[in-house]
């Protein structure tokens, strides 16, 4: 009886080493053939970015390339610094080359007539709301008046621009643009000014009141302003075409009359 039941557990012994055994060698196939696909298709199959770099910073940012442009700025700045405080005659060009860099203005409506021309209107989901009774405005030639009236000061006597007295209440655009500044100048009171394509301003002054802000892009014909009441029903308003550096008579490009 006792050999019976010593052969019964020999027996369940060998049949629990040949489960083992073929568990094992189950297993070694299964990692072998992961390995055997992780050179086939030359890395893991199952790639993660969870540290995102070497350093565990994002992957697509660089810190030495983000240092040494920060260095560079702050040597710029420290170089322009330095040559403005020497005033030896030797960095005179540079001081002239960036004043002049500095104070020159950028050319808004240029670059945006540009890209309208290459890409279509940058704004075209937020078009720009107009008047019904502009919407029908006929416009002759390029240009249109800002308001029609008497030539009250010419460009002789002013040396920059006119003074116009009118009978309407409104002033407009000559042509579209930017609107470049909306000051209060000394001299003209509220003004705006709007910059063309082709580089050229015109200045619009001694309004009642602004209608647009800084940074718009106007059309021809565009409300800019109220006049500057002067009694008996009419107004006066400044006007002004600047090429450049040096204004000319607005007269020579438009009638008012």
């Amino acid at each position: 009886m006792s050999n019976r039941a010593n052969e019964i557990r020999k027996r369940i012994a060998k049949r629990k080493r040949e489960r083992n055994s073929i568990s094992t060698s189950n297993r070694r196939d299964m990692t072998s053939y992961l390995v055997k696909d992780e050179e086939k298709f030359g890395g893991s199959p199952y790639p993660t970015y969870e540290g995102g770099g070497s350093e565990g910073g994002h992957p697509l940012f660089k810190k030495e390339v983000f240092l040494f442009k920060v260095l560079l700025s702050v040597i710029l700045v420290l170089g322009i610094g330095i040559i403005f405080k020497n005033q030896s005659p030797m960095f005179e060009k540079v001081r002239t080359f960036v004043s002049s860099s500095m104070n020159h203005e950028f050319q808004f409506a240029a670059v945006t007539t540009w890209y309208e021309e290459k890409f279509g209107s940058p704004l075209a989901i937020l078009p720009a709301s107009k008047d019904k009774g502009q919407e029908e405005k006929a416009v002759t030639g390029k240009y249109v008046a800002p308001a029609f009236g008497k030539i009250t000061e010419s460009f002789e006597v002013n040396g920059q621009g006119i003074m116009v007295e009118t009978n309407s209440k409104i002033v407009e655009a000559m042509n579209e643009g930017k609107v470049l500044e909306v000051a209060n100048k000394e001299e003209l009171g509220k003004t705006v000014v709007i910059q063309h394509a082709d580089g050229s301003e015109t200045w619009y002054g001694n309004l009642k009141s602004i209608d647009v802000k800084l940074y718009d892009f106007v059309q021809t014909g565009q409300e800019l302003g109220k006049v500057m009441d002067a009694g008996d029903e009419s107004g006066t308003f400044y006007f002004a075409i600047k090429q450049g550096e040096k204004f000319i008579d607005p007269i020579q490009v438009i009638k008012f009359e």
